[in-house]
């Protein structure tokens, strides 16, 4: 199963599609422009200078205040969708889980098929559910249902603005699904379900336009926990060559690597008269 090193250290990194469509937003948020092919606009003074102050926020902190701001003064805001995504990825970032699930379901509540929300919600709950959680099959229900129906939206999901370009929009919508497999993944693991969460891995790096390191690292993981050596260091080796991989990731990916090759050494017959 894996493990809580690959947990608590991979964990806080946000994945490449999160960032991606991050910064397609920030593109976007600007005060006028097209947002999921709507023309949204402040309805009055009062509310423009609001969301400029979410724009001139000095930090993340400060950030989601204006933004509450906004949204508490402002409910009829044409911006509720991106500024709730907004705090929802910063709370992300954060790893505040109690806020990510509070901003993500009310992004649902306003777009029930709000892609980046459920797949977010889904990695974010399987990575914080333990073996022996009493409510751990509740977790990974809601974990299943909420990964199915992001990856779901995410194939279809409409470009946000004219700014933002096909390739980039598409380039978006495969890196969600591919956080979506990868949660349907963790949640597999927890499972012991190895072979399906060797799948979901797989799927995951198939399907993303900009594969993750720490997708390769759950995937050697899920070899190892199968006792598929080969096909364990041979996934390390994958998240080891990435050059994009943080200095953390590749540690853990050489130290489970090493502990591969002592379990090799540990099953390998002994010469004769030793």
């Amino acid at each position: 199963m894996e493990s809580a090193m690959i947990r608590n250290s991979i964990g806080a990194y946000m994945s490449k599609g999160s960032r991606s469509l991050l910064a397609l937003s920030c593109a976007v948020f600007t005060i006028g422009s097209a947002w999921a092919q709507k023309q949204p606009a402040p309805k009055s003074p009062k509310e423009l200078a609001a969301l400029q102050a979410v724009q001139a926020a000095k930090s993340p902190d400060e950030q989601v205040k204006a933004i509450e701001n906004v949204l508490t003064n402002f409910a009829d805001t044409d911006y509720k969708s991106l500024l709730l995504y907004t705090a929802m990825q910063i709370e992300t970032q954060k790893g505040d889980y109690p806020q990510i699930v509070f901003y993500g379901e009310r992004l649902l509540e306003v777009e029930p098929k709000n892609a980046f929300a459920l797949v977010t919600l889904a990695g974010e709950t399987a990575r914080r559910t333990r073996e022996f959680d009493l409510d751990k099959e509740e977790k990974l229900g809601k974990v299943d249902k909420w990964a199915h129906a992001g990856i779901d939206a995410a194939k279809d999901m409409p470009k946000p603005s004219p700014q933002v370009s096909d390739d980039q929009w598409a380039s978006a919508r495969k890196d969600l699904q591919a956080q979506g497999y990868a949660a349907l993944g963790m949640s597999a693991s927890l499972r012991k379900k190895y072979d399906d969460a060797i799948s979901d891995y797989k799927q995951a790096l198939t399907v993303s336009a900009t594969p993750d390191s720490t997708t390769w690292v759950r995937l050697g993981q899920a070899y190892l926990d199968s006792d598929k050596l080969d096909d364990a260091t041979a996934a390390f080796d994958k998240a080891l060559s990435d050059p994009t991989a943080p200095a953390s990731v590749k540690q853990i990916a050489q130290s489970k690597k090493d502990e591969v090759a002592k379990k090799k050494s540990a099953g390998a017959p002994k010469p004769p008269g030793e």
